[in-house]
C-alpha cells in the first residue's frame, strides 16, 4: 500500500506541475512505470484512482489524457474551497447524491451495476482505512457517473477536490472506525441492490440514510458534546 500511495502522490504532483504529459497525453504505461520505478500493477491502480478523481481520461486504444478544467473554473473553485467546510460539503452531498442514486436506478447500464457490485464488495473486504477510502470514493463516483448527468458529475468532482484537502482528510480518518466502515459497506450493498432492481425510491432512501449518518458523525467530531455538569 505504501508503494501505491507514493506513486499516486507523485502522479498528482506531476500532473499539477504539468511535467507529466506531452500535448495533454500521458506516456505509455510501460514508459511511465519505468520512469517511476514501479510495477505495472501499482501504476494501473494509481491511474484508476486518478481517473476516479476526474484528473485523467483513459481511452481504450488511444491512451491516457489529462483532464484539464479551464483556468477560470479552477480559480473560482479554489476561491470557493477556501471558504467552505466539511459541514457544508455534507449538506451539498445530501442534496445531490440521493438524487443521483435515483437517476442511476433508471440509467445505469449492466456494466455500471457490475462495477458497483465489485466496488461495494471491495468496501466490505477492505483490510485497512486507506483501501476502504479508495473503494468508497470509487463507489460513490461510479454512482455519479451512472446518473448520466454531466452537471451533477461536475459538482461531485468539485466536492471530491474539497475532501482531498488535508484538514478534511484528517477529519475523515478520525471519523471512521472499523464498525462504521462495516455499516457503510452494508449500505453500499443495499444501494447496488436498489439500483439493480430499478427501485429509485429505495436508492434515494438508502443513500440519504448513509450520508445522514456520515454527516452526524462528522458533526460529532467537530462539535463534541460538553461533559455533563455534576
Amino acid at each position: 500500500m505504501e508503494r501505491y500511495e507514493t506513486t499516486l502522490t507523485t502522479l498528482r504532483d506531476l500532473l499539477a506541475s504539468g511535467e507529466l504529459s506531452q500535448s495533454g497525453r500521458l506516456p505509455p504505461e510501460r514508459v511511465l512505470a519505468g520512469d517511476l520505478g514501479v510495477g505495472r500493477r501499482t501504476l494501473r491502480k494509481a491511474l484508476s484512482a486518478l481517473e476516479q478523481e476526474g484528473r485523467i481520461l483513459r481511452r481504450q486504444g488511444r491512451g491516457t489524457f489529462v483532464n484539464e478544467p479551464s483556468a477560470s473554473h479552477v480559480g473560482q473553485l479554489e476561491q470557493t474551497f477556501e471558504h467552505t467546510n466539511p459541514i457544508e460539503v455534507m449538506e451539498v452531498r445530501l442534496a445531490i447524491e440521493p438524487v443521483m442514486a435515483r437517476l442511476a436506478s433508471v440509467r445505469a447500464s449492466r456494466c455500471d451495476i457490475d462495477r458497483l457490485t465489485r466496488l461495494a464488495d471491495e468496501t466490505r473486504t477492505a483490510e485497512d482505512a486507506a483501501t476502504y477510502e479508495l473503494a468508497d470514493a470509487a463507489f460513490h463516483r461510479k454512482i455519479a457517473e451512472a446518473a448520466r448527468n454531466v452537471l451533477f458529475l461536475s459538482i461531485y468532482d468539485a466536492l471530491a477536490d474539497v475532501r482531498r484537502d488535508a484538514s478534511w482528510s484528517n477529519l475523515d480518518e478520525n471519523a471512521r472506525c472499523f464498525n462504521r466502515q462495516a455499516l457503510y459497506a452494508d449500505l453500499h450493498v443495499e444501494l447496488v441492490q436498489a439500483i439493480a432492481a430499478r427501485d429509485g425510491d429505495r436508492a434515494h432512501q438508502v443513500m440519504y440514510s448513509h450520508l445522514s449518518d456520515v454527516q452526524a458523525h462528522i458533526a460529532e467530531k467537530l462539535f463534541p458534546a460538553a461533559d455533563p455538569v455534576d
